[in-house]
């Protein structure tokens, strides 16, 4: 690994090429923080691919493309006299201080959950009106889902027991079950949100991340699809003219792979 010398070298070597494309390349010039937005968080996405695929030699470019959307900002942040890096930084630094009472300060933790509810007092006490205020409104919503129990979590609002939480579950299924028997399709969608947001809870008492959970079934269930698609090229019949019993035989087959 290199030194902290070498680290603030490679930092400032970043900084000085983004000097560099900023005044001299036509691409560079024209962006702005709006036009940066989405290719941040097409960035960010990629990110979490390669981190899902544990593709360590990934993640590592795909975290050198992220930093350099943070220096890109802070570099037009700069040229309107807003902030800079060293901004940026040093904001996140006194965040982190002050956020963490039982590393700089006097305050006692006994374990994970205590720093979590401390967490979220601290940013009542620094003038947030809800605790729900840091959930981003972009956020996709099985993520969104997840912060939100998350946050009102660390302020004490949530169940005692895992099987507390199980019996909400099925609660909420039983629900969605009398609607779509009664075929009243508005509040069939409304239960459906009620139970997936109780199956984002109980897999937060699992210590399941959701999102990740659903990505990788979303990952496995494409290459097995791709498998079939491959066999059915291989014996040159399309997938709409296979039967199901046939379909499912390659289904199997990917499954053991």
């Amino acid at each position: 690994m290199n030194s902290r010398d070498n680290q603030l070298k490679a930092f400032d070597r970043l900084l000085t090429i983004m000097d560099d494309l900023r005044a001299q390349c036509p691409w560079d010039k024209k962006q702005t923080m709006e036009t940066l937005r989405h290719l941040t968080i097409e960035e960010t996405y990629e990110l979490g691919d390669a981190i899902l695929d544990n593709d360590l030699e990934e993640v590592k470019k795909e975290l050198g493309d992220v930093l350099l959307h943070i220096v890109f900002y802070s570099k037009i942040g700069s040229e309107t006299n807003d902030f800079d890096i060293a901004d940026v930084c040093n904001g996140i630094c006194e965040k982190l201080i002050s956020r963490h009472p039982h590393i700089y300060g006097d305050v006692k933790v006994e374990n994970e959950d205590d720093v979590k509810r401390n967490w979220e007092n601290l940013k009542l006490k620094e003038g947030k009106k809800s605790v729900l205020e840091g959930v981003p409104n972009s956020l996709p919503a099985l993520v969104k889902a997840n912060r939100i129990q998350e946050k009102v979590a660390g302020i004490g609002f949530d169940w005692e027991e895992p099987n507390q939480v199980w019996e909400k579950v099925v609660e909420e299924l039983n629900e969605f079950k009398a609607e779509v028997d009664k075929g009243n399709k508005d509040a069939m969608e409304s239960e459906f949100g009620d139970v997936l947001f109780s199956m984002v809870n109980y897999a937060r008492f699992l210590k399941i991340n959701p999102e990740n959970a659903l990505e990788r079934t979303n990952k496995k269930f494409s290459k097995r699809f791709q498998y079939l698609e491959e066999k059915a090229q291989a014996i040159k019949k399309p997938l709409k003219e296979m039967t199901l019993a046939e379909m499912d035989v390659f289904w199997e087959e990917a499954k053991k792979i």
